[in-house]
């Protein structure tokens, strides 16, 4: 049995060390936020953020995540506020701001990819506060493994939700 952390908190896992982390989450932890696409590390749909990078949990061995920080989906609330220094009034935290951008924009259609749209988002906005359409288009297009793929094709809501996230985050 190994622990992880996820999600801010340490969990015992007594997945093989060579499971990739996607499962672990979902199978034995629960946690639905990270979907599996395609097995191969090609549409993002199962990233989560390892320490402060994206990754892609369907490839990634559970042992290459051990001391690390996980944080997946469900987790961008605590993150936030960590990163603040505030913890939520009487347990309740709110939403991350690009968790609020995405319901403010409307932004999935179908929502399969979202999460893994989200997790890149968050990566993204924490290097880059401010960043202009061609940073977001790099984010989710050239950086990383390859290209966060959205089959329903909501690329320009997801720009305008990036840039929405952003706002916020300056907000305070």
């Amino acid at each position: 049995m190994v622990t992880i952390v996820v999600n801010g908190a340490e969990t015992p896992v007594r997945s093989s060390p060579d499971t990739p982390l996607l499962h672990v989450l979902r199978n034995e932890l629960g946690l639905t936020g990270p979907q599996f696409g395609c097995g191969l590390a090609q549409c993002g749909a199962c990233s989560v953020l390892l320490g402060d990078e994206e990754v892609r949990s369907c490839v990634l061995p559970l042992a290459e995540a051990v001391g690390k920080a996980i944080t997946t989906l469900e987790g961008l609330p605590g993150r936030w506020a960590r990163s603040r220094g505030a913890p939520g009034q009487g347990g309740v935290l709110p939403l991350h701001p690009v968790q609020q951008a995405w319901i403010e924009e409307q932004t999935p259609l179908c929502g399969f990819c979202q999460s893994g749209m989200m997790i890149k988002a968050t990566e993204l906005l924490e290097h880059t506060p401010e960043p202009t359409t061609a940073q977001i288009k790099e984010a989710f297009t050239t950086s990383g493994p390859s290209p966060h793929l959205c089959r329903c094709g909501s690329y320009t809501a997801i720009i305008e939700a990036v840039h929405r996230a952003s706002a916020i985050m300056r907000e305070g």
